[in-house]
């Protein structure tokens, strides 16, 4: 016989097993065979005669509802969630300040599916900052960036280059996670962009390292493919200086195409070279 410790832990990992499936919330309280239902025959129904509604007595006109401050809705239009943003963030002037406004904005809609929170890991301090798409399952549960297997990849591409969290500050461009894991569209990106924005100029870094595609085009605006843009130094404007950032393959693109590791490891030499003052 199984103790009550026992089930409690299968249930545990039955949760995480769905929840690293993207199921994020259960539709009945009982599980349905909806093939074994389809196949029942539906019982014809006469249409019920329409309810007799009596005629309604006349009402005031009804006052329009006041309006909500942005930051009070996710349900705001995109635009007016990104202005709201920037001119939030621009008011920070910590990194403490502006991962306590982010904890408090609710103008991006993932923060109502994510668990946690996923501001940043590493030394802010650092000469560089890598930064990312958005969490995943991992990084949702820990509250900290790439602490999956991409994480663990990352670590071990930051060693072969002399550098380690201690030495490198890391975050992601959406600091929530989607749900399912899935991309973050255009328009949560596009709100949560005077964040990253605002974090890499309170770390104010020498050199940004952009994690594929979303975090490169995002960034430097450029349109290129990272196949393209990678092992390439962008202009990045931080304050009154410019500093460069460089695109390169993200960790978890590598894990599902180990061929192009050889392309990574260019990538790290070159910001090895740069770290140096060589490149």
């Amino acid at each position: 016989m199984t103790s009550p410790a026992d089930d409690e832990r299968d249930l545990i990992s039955l949760l995480d097993f769905h929840i690293e499936s993207g199921a994020d919330a259960a539709l009945d309280e009982r599980p349905h065979d909806r093939f074994g239902e389809a196949e029942e025959p539906t019982p014809e129904r006469r249409p019920a005669a329409p309810p007799r509604v009596p005629p309604e007595p006349a009402r005031a006109p009804a006052r329009a509802a006041p309006q909500r401050t942005f930051g009070q809705s996710a349900a705001a239009k995109p635009d007016e969630a990104a202005g709201d943003a920037r001119a939030r963030a621009a008011e920070t002037r910590t990194l403490e300040e502006l991962e306590a406004l982010l904890a408090g904005f609710d103008g991006c809609p993932l923060k109502f599916t994510a668990k946690n929170l996923v501001f940043a890991d590493g030394n802010p301090a650092a000469r560089v900052m890598f930064v990312g798409e958005a969490p995943g399952a991992d990084e949702d549960r820990v509250g900290k960036p790439f602490m999956g297997r991409s994480g663990q990849l990352l670590d071990r591409m930051m060693a072969a280059i002399g550098l380690d969290r201690s030495s490198a500050y890391i975050a992601n461009i959406v600091p929530w996670r989607p749900p399912g894991n899935r991309n973050p569209t255009p328009q949560e990106v596009s709100v949560c962009r005077p964040f990253i924005e605002r974090q890499i100029e309170l770390a104010d870094p020498d050199l940004i390292v952009c994690l594929g595609s979303p975090a490169t085009q995002t960034l430097t605006g450029t349109k290129d493919g990272i196949l393209k843009a990678r092992g390439r130094f962008y202009p990045y404007r931080l304050g009154d200086r410019e500093v460069r950032a460089l695109a390169t393959l993200h960790p978890a693109y590598l894990l599902r195409q180990p061929v192009q590791k050889r392309l990574a490891w260019r990538d790290f030499r070159l910001l090895r070279a740069a770290l140096d003052g060589k490149a």
